[in-house]
């Protein structure tokens, strides 16, 4: 899978999977770009990458506004010359701990803005290039595994991961005319911490027999986006280590 002088657009590329999905890129050759709210994470993830030899460039962008979208993707257009994959991975959980019953629209409206608004608001901008490249383009969407499954109080960003889902398959028949094609990943437990800190318990409750890592979905962003896959769009691929097919009983 050579990437060499495609241009990657990485949302919430500061941390975490963001991160380990634009290293990842920039490995094959991409020139990837880091679109990401927080200037200094943003600004090392951009910085590590060249100084390993890659090329990247730090934008800053919030996914929730129109206006700083459209810029950003202006911005990566003028520095590269075109945007041929797209990886979504932008998101908060402000409110993924909040009760039910005091959970406020204040703190609704900011995950679904920023998780499915975001997602929207980018792949509608890319895709306005992507139609017009020879090759066409691909969009990779995170959502979660939440999208599935849930624990109890995390309403909103179920329903923002849900409607990722949702808003792929329903991008992937839109947007197939035009070349681009349009898949989602669904993580499970992806450690973003000290990794060492983890027990043994929560590697062994994985029938995979450990917790993921940012790697693991790296890894898939290649995949779904290589032009050797443009069969697979509209699919949800589940990356969680086996745990949504486990069947647990209370003891």
């Amino acid at each position: 899978m050579n990437y060499k002088n495609k241009t990657v657009m990485v949302t919430g590329a500061g941390r975490g999977i963001g991160r380990a999905v634009a290293m990842a890129y920039a490995s094959e050759g991409a020139q990837v770009v880091i679109a990401e709210l927080k200037r200094e994470i943003g600004e090392k993830t951009a910085e590590d990458i060249r100084r390993e030899g890659g090329k990247a460039l730090y934008l800053s962008c919030d996914v929730s506004r129109e206006a700083y979208v459209a810029a950003v993707v202006r911005q990566t257009v003028q520095a590269f010359g075109s945007v041929d994959i797209l990886i979504n991975n932008a998101g908060i959980a402000s409110a993924h701990t909040a009760k039910f019953y005091e959970l406020s629209v204040e703190d609704w409206d900011k995950v679904m803005n920023t998780n499915a608004r975001g997602c929207f608001l980018m792949a509608r901008e890319a895709a306005k290039v992507m139609r017009n490249n020879p090759d066409g383009g691909a969009i990779v969407n995170i959502s979660s595994t939440r999208a599935l499954m849930s624990e109890p109080d995390t309403e909103a960003y179920a329903a923002s991961k849900g409607a990722i889902s949702s808003l792929t398959h329903a991008m992937a028949v839109t947007l197939g005319k035009d070349g681009i094609t349009v898949n989602c990943i669904l993580p499970g437990w992806i450690e973003t911490g000290d990794y060492s800190e983890l027990r043994e318990i929560d590697h062994n409750q994985h029938p995979a027999g450990r917790v993921g890592v940012p790697g693991d979905i790296a890894k898939a962003c290649l995949y779904l986006t290589s032009p050797d896959n443009r069969f697979v769009t509209g699919a949800q691929l589940v990356i969680d280590g086996g745990m949504t097919r486990k069947m647990i009983y209370e003891p």
